[in-house]
């Protein structure tokens, strides 16, 4: 008799458990973080028009991506389309805007991942493939395969009917005229001398874009997308399309998206790292982001910056720079879009 009554309330139990939806308190906390890269950013040195540009941007590419959530999408659809909008901008060191490569080519570098089950996928070196973050997450989606490159890639993004473009398509004015700049600060016998000619060549590093996402289901995505450093050599690659250095997801901690000199952030294992210190040390993303960012990166010589959303809807935007383009919505509906650190 006391085994039946203890099986009766047992039942009971678990039914009124049950009859709360488990994934409420994540429906409360769902949000998008995007970048557009971290750099040296002077006030004096942005017009109220080319503010308002990188402002109207960011506000189009994130208020795409928390639309999409906000209907109940996926954090990977959040992520992709956010992306795609900045990769379609001129304003931005990824896709359409991308720098040039010391032979005045275009190299362009994506990753994604999926929180979820830890499954990911990268291009780099491609030349053709209008949107690379898309192309990456075909690898992810549709290959055994996590990371592809030049060639190899464009051809995989033919066969799945990605959409190509002569690689004119990405050529810029402004990024001809900056690479030709770089060429003759090099070639100056004073080069050395004029801080204002490190501070153009040291921004040459920056523009990458990125996003990050928790959606309603509480998976987490991490998407990167970058032209990679101007007048870059040897077909160099940098940190965007190394999983666990400028791009990382894992429901258990976080999603990272970074941006910056990407060669400190491969070998600080950035996004990674930020993931693990949550994991074993415990410690929140606005603790971990702040360690690697400064006392790691930081200390090696590095720059940049990082974007982060934890499983709880925790946001973080932290860089070692003077600036980082970057906007976030929350659940609420509340976007905050910045330019400068202070």
């Amino acid at each position: 008799m006391i085994n039946k009554l203890i099986c009766f309330f047992t039942l009971i139990f678990f039914s009124c458990t049950e009859s709360v939806p488990l994934n409420s308190k994540k429906d409360l906390n769902y949000g998008i973080v995007i970048h557009g890269g971290a750099g040296t950013m002077n006030r004096k040195d942005m017009t109220p028009e080319k503010e308002k540009q990188y402002r109207e941007a960011l506000e189009e590419s994130v208020t795409l991506g928390y639309k999409i959530l906000k209907e109940g999408g996926t954090s990977q659809e959040a992520v992709e389309h956010s992306i795609r909008v900045m990769e379609n901008s001129p304003l931005f060191n990824a896709g359409k805007g991308a720098v040039l490569t010391a032979e005045k080519t275009i190299e362009l570098d994506a990753a994604f991942m999926n929180g979820k089950d830890l499954n990911a996928g990268a291009v780099a070196s491609v030349k053709t493939i209008k949107n690379p973050i898309t192309a990456a997450i075909k690898v992810m989606e549709e290959s055994p395969h996590v990371l592809l490159s030049a060639r190899g890639a464009e051809k995989f993004a033919k066969e799945k009917d990605l959409e190509i473009v002569d690689p004119s398509y990405f050529f810029t004015e402004r990024r001809v005229n900056d690479l030709d700049k770089i060429k003759n600060i090099e070639s100056s016998a004073n080069r050395s001398t004029r801080q204002a000619d490190k501070e153009f060549i040291s921004m040459q590093r920056y523009g990458t874009v990125g996003a990050v996402a928790l959606d309603k289901h509480g998976d987490l995505s991490a998407g990167t997308s970058t032209g990679g450093m101007a007048n870059k050599k040897w077909n160099r690659i940098g940190d965007v399309p190394i999983i666990g250095a400028g791009t990382y997801a894992n429901n258990s901690t976080c999603a990272i998206s970074a941006t910056g000199w990407g060669e400190f952030f491969i070998r600080n294992v950035v996004g990674h790292d930020i993931s693990a210190l949550m994991e074993y040390k415990n410690y929140s993303i606005e603790e971990a982001a702040r360690i690697v960012i400064h006392d790691k990166v930081a200390k090696l010589g590095g720059d940049g910056g990082v974007i982060g959303i934890d499983r709880e809807g925790n946001v973080v935007m932290e860089m070692n720079t003077s600036g980082m383009y970057r906007a976030h919505i929350n659940s609420e509906g509340e976007l905050s879009i910045e330019i400068y650190k202070n």
